[in-house]
């Protein structure tokens, strides 16, 4: 969601952005959780509803939702993707991937594919999540997420000093911005 907002945003002001991994829920299994047991007290049905109501003036859509990937092996790659200049097409293809096609974006074998498919090198997309070589740029954003006090995705950081957490209006968007011009 925090994609479309930004994409807006930039049709309308000078926007320098700057998006970091952010390791959510770094207790969850490789294989994933079912968001039943990890939300139990929530109804999964309406917060896809919000999802897809939220999504629909950006363009995003939302499939059924029954697994919380672990995301690390997610983010490391996305940092390669980063270093090779894919950032943007690697962060699209995983949304796409998992909100969509309901895809474990855990599994590393996922992964691999959905990497290649942007035309990343497969060996040292395996060396890299294999020798966890992006691990401490991961663990620098967790830093930086513990300086800002992030505890949910999307959070945005405005100028360093505004912060606006989840998909709140456009309009509150628009008035944060434009205090900080």
């Amino acid at each position: 969601m925090g994609k479309g907002i930004v994409d807006k945003l930039k049709q309308e002001f000078d926007i320098a952005e700057e998006w970091v991994g952010y390791e959510l829920h770094p207790e969850t299994p490789s294989q994933g959780r079912l968001i039943r047991e990890l939300f139990p007290d929530v109804d999964v049905n309406k917060m896809l509803e919000n999802f897809r109501r939220a999504g629909q003036p950006y363009g995003i859509e939302f499939s059924g939702m029954n697994l919380v990937a672990n995301s690390c092996l997610a983010l490391q790659a996305s940092e390669l993707s980063r270093d090779r200049g894919k950032y943007e097409q690697a962060h699209a293809r995983l949304f796409k991937a998992y909100f969509q096609e309901e895809m474990n974006i855990g599994d590393k074998q996922v992964l691999i594919k959905l990497f290649i498919e942007l035309g990343l090198n497969e060996d040292e997309l395996i060396e890299a999540l294999d020798k966890q070589l992006y691990l401490p740029r991961l663990q620098k954003n967790r830093e930086l997420a513990r300086q800002y006090e992030i505890t949910s995705v999307p959070t945005f950081i405005i100028n360093e000093k505004q912060k606006l957490v989840g998909a709140q209006p456009y309009q509150v968007f628009q008035q944060t911005l434009r205090l900080h011009q």
